[in-house]
């Protein structure tokens, strides 16, 4: 979006993670507020008109009816724990939010590298998203040091990380697929 510029372009302005999106881990999107290539979004213009602010939460009127069933649908990324994630950033802070989020990056990157079989790539985007960074880390440690799978294909490996993280993402009552919003007809 045209004039619409922010230095941190791994969170987004509504709480998103564009760091951890296969658009963006794709090259297709540069981020919220990373210049050419960015859609048209409401909350961006609305940052815009708000003296430019980097993130919702700083604007006296957050949170705005904007948010109002934000976390029920998806796009590229999921919105699952959007507001949740918000929530996080302000307690902890966004440096150390920040952090968080570069450590999943890396493991994400380590994934796609090392346990993706071609058609993981979505899933692991979510899984990385969504669940907290130290059940991620012990399960790719799990993955790691188990020595009976350092035979495996990495379709077999996949497969295995895979079923590592859904159970954690069904025992937190998390969903591990894009929610897409029905098409009105």
């Amino acid at each position: 979006m045209k004039y619409f510029n922010r230095t941190d372009l791994s969170f987004s302005l509504c709480g998103l993670n564009c760091g951890l999106c296969p658009m963006h881990l794709g090259g297709y999107c540069p981020g919220c507020g990373g210049g050419d290539g960015n859609q048209a979004c409401s909350i961006a213009k609305c940052s815009l008109q708000h003296n430019r602010i980097e993130y919702c939460f700083l604007c006296s009127e957050y949170p705005c009816q904007r948010y109002e069933g934000i976390a029920e649908y998806d796009s590229f990324i999921t919105h699952q724990r959007q507001l949740d994630d918000i929530t996080r950033a302000q307690d902890i802070g966004i440096d150390a939010y920040n952090k968080e989020q570069v450590q999943k990056a890396k493991i994400l990157k380590k994934l796609l590298t090392d346990y993706n079989d071609g058609r993981r790539k979505t899933f692991y985007c979510l899984a990385i998203n969504l669940l907290p960074l130290q059940d991620i880390e012990n399960a790719l440690n799990r993955v790691i040091e188990n020595t009976s799978l350092k035979n495996l294909t990495t379709k077999e490996n996949a497969e295995y990380l895979t079923s590592l993280f859904q159970n954690l993402a069904d025992r937190q009552g998390l969903i591990l697929k894009l929610r897409k919003k029905p098409v009105e007809k």
